[in-house]
């Protein structure tokens, strides 16, 4: 089972823009990680976002390039400050790759939770747009792999 965690994409400032969606250079940045990723022949059986809009664009040019059977949807537990432990656990029990878009320090204590049981040890560092892909194997989970958008050319 792989886990993709997702940071989302750049979004514009409070003084900008109070319900804080993606900016136009973190829409660009979210579409080539997304065009990367379905060319790598990444598949999920679903994209979970926090139902923050920049999480729920985020997720959305995601899944316009990696169609998931279960499609897109906003789930609660995942916001910044959310306790990472009944998430943690439910990914322990997870069959099917699936892609978690949200938030610092929400998916930075998550990847410490699931990787060394420890939320508040940083193993992680998390971008704009990057994808960090946790896999589980044997009941345990290990670093893939990580791609942020400035490997892409």
């Amino acid at each position: 089972m792989n886990l993709y965690l997702v940071q989302h994409g750049e979004s514009k400032s409070k003084e900008e823009d109070p319900a804080r969606p993606l900016s136009e250079r973190g829409a660009k940045a979210v579409r080539r990680i997304a065009a990367w990723s379905e060319g790598a022949g990444l598949t999920v059986e679903q994209i979970r976002h926090s139902g923050k809009e920049r999480a729920a664009q985020t997720a959305e040019l995601f899944a316009e390039r990696l169609k998931p059977a279960g499609g897109v949807t906003a789930v609660s537990g995942i916001s910044p400050m959310d306790d990472v432990l009944p998430v943690a656990k439910a990914m322990d029990l997870e069959e099917q790759s699936i892609m978690l878009v949200g938030h610092l320090p929400f998916l930075s204590r998550l990847a410490s939770q699931l990787l060394a049981g420890a939320p508040d040890r940083s193993l992680v560092q998390f971008r704009n747009a990057g994808i960090v892909c946790l896999c589980r194997e044997m009941g345990r989970w290990h670093i893939h792999w990580v791609i942020v958008p400035d490997l892409l050319p």
